[in-house]
């Protein structure tokens, strides 16, 4: 490659390497105890958008109006494309007809609308921004340039997400049943051909029968399955899949705004349409097993239950961590995940320099990874396999662990007869 070519690249990447390494967290502190004025700054991922850097200004989100933006829209539409040209190869050409999804708060955030986004395009909706770029309107794409069937979705909104944008949820909601009521052969819009089917099954309007966006009840959070798991706390499988669904099971109505209704007979109807679960990975500061968030609300084999033919549906994945996003498999996600982590000795000797919290962090990754085995059975033997060989079989490394942190090697071993 030429020189003259790399000269702007390399420009940026230097821009790049002085908002990293500039501090001004002090500064910023003594500027505001001596009254001064500090400039704001957008917070999110410094790798989406390197403005947030450097620290010590003060941070600010984003305008919850304005998502998502035009360049969101733009990500979202190749993330689908990609989503249903997977399925299509995986399915003979057939398209899903309903797709469950997780739509984080904070990942809406760093990516200004990105998941919100694909949830629009599955369904055919366009949003529709105003004069001064707030998302007030969408309308739907007609069959003819939208060059496919709608597809039907299942939202289950974190509470956090529920809170910052519950106007967004009710863009969804609004956008989902203009789709459901649209004049169209239900060969072409899927949405439209479930809600038919659930308001004959459940007894109401094709309206009510579309509600698809569900949280949690106002001022509870999460499906608490994680925590059920760190702690022990659950006997089998059929116990966490209750609890998501009791817990989760709260329908937005945009003709009933400000309201969360417990709707769990519409939860599981809509569920048990579903051919593929799916969440998005878009920042490199968190994975799978970081966090116990990502498990606690997958509905895999939630959806399993209730499906008439008990079929497991497809769990993917979109990693957006580069602008390159690559759609993948559950399972492969959790293999690479655990490769360059859990089991790789660069990962886990580093923790163990740490000490103390090191134990504890190796320990909650291999918990964190049996989370996802008991919501979605994508985890492979071999992880644990492995994991069991290198921590407990190793004479020598089982009594370092057990020297540094004997609470989280006894913790380890529970999750292992667990996982058994």
């Amino acid at each position: 490659v030429q020189e003259e070519r790399l000269e702007g690249v390399m420009k940026y990447l230097e821009f790049c390497l002085k908002q990293v390494v500039a501090n001004n967290e002090l500064g910023g502190i003594m500027e505001l105890l001596n009254g001064e004025f500090l400039m704001p700054a957008p917070g999110g991922d410094p790798i989406r958008n390197p403005d947030v850097l450097p620290t010590g200004r003060n941070m600010h989100a984003l305008d919850p109006s304005a998502i998502p933006t035009q360049a969101a829209v733009e990500v979202a539409e190749d993330v689908t494309r990609k989503l249903l040209e997977k399925l299509m190869d995986e399915n003979g050409g057939q398209y899903p007809e309903s797709i469950a999804f997780t739509l984080w708060g904070t990942d809406n955030i760093k990516t200004y609308g990105e998941s919100l986004a694909q949830v629009l395009a599955l369904v055919g909706v366009r949003p529709v921004a105003d004069s001064l770029g707030r998302v007030n309107k969408v309308e739907l794409i007609p069959l003819e340039e939208l060059g496919r069937p709608r597809i039907d979705v299942v939202v289950s909104c974190s509470g956090v997400f529920r809170d910052l944008f519950i106007n967004q949820m009710n863009l969804m909601d609004r956008g989902i049943k203009m789709a459901a009521e649209a004049d169209e052969p239900l060969d072409m819009n899927f949405v439209r051909k479930h809600a038919i089917q659930q308001a004959e099954e459940l007894g109401v309007s094709i309206r009510e029968a579309s509600a698809r966006v569900f949280s949690n009840s106002a001022g509870s959070y999460s499906a608490n399955v994680g925590l059920a798991i760190e702690n022990g706390g659950w006997e089998d499988e059929t116990q966490l899949q209750d609890q998501f669904l009791t817990r989760k099971g709260f329908a937005f109505n945009a003709d009933k705004p400000g309201m969360m209704e417990q709707q769990a007979d519409l939860f599981k109807s809509a569920l048990k349409t579903v051919d593929v679960t799916f969440q998005n990975l878009d920042s490199s500061e968190i994975s799978i097993t970081d966090v116990s968030h990502y498990y606690d609300s997958d509905p895999t084999k939630v959806v399993q239950g209730l499906r008439d033919d008990k079929k497991k549906p497809m769990s993917l994945m979109a990693d957006t961590t580069t602008a390159n996003a690559q759609v993948r498999t559950l399972s492969e996600t959790v293999r690479l995940d655990a490769r360059t982590k859990l089991l790789n000795p660069k990962f886990y000797e580093g923790m163990l320099s740490t000490g103390y919290e090191g134990v504890r962090e190796i320990q909650k990754r291999l918990r964190n990874t049996m989370g996802w085995s008991a919501t979605a059975g994508e985890v492979d033997n071999f992880v644990f396999e492995d994991a069991n060989d290198t921590f407990i079989n190793d004479p020598e490394m089982q009594q370092r662990l057990l020297d540094t942190n004997p609470n989280a090697f006894r913790d380890m071993v529970t999750t292992f007869l667990e996982a058994n």
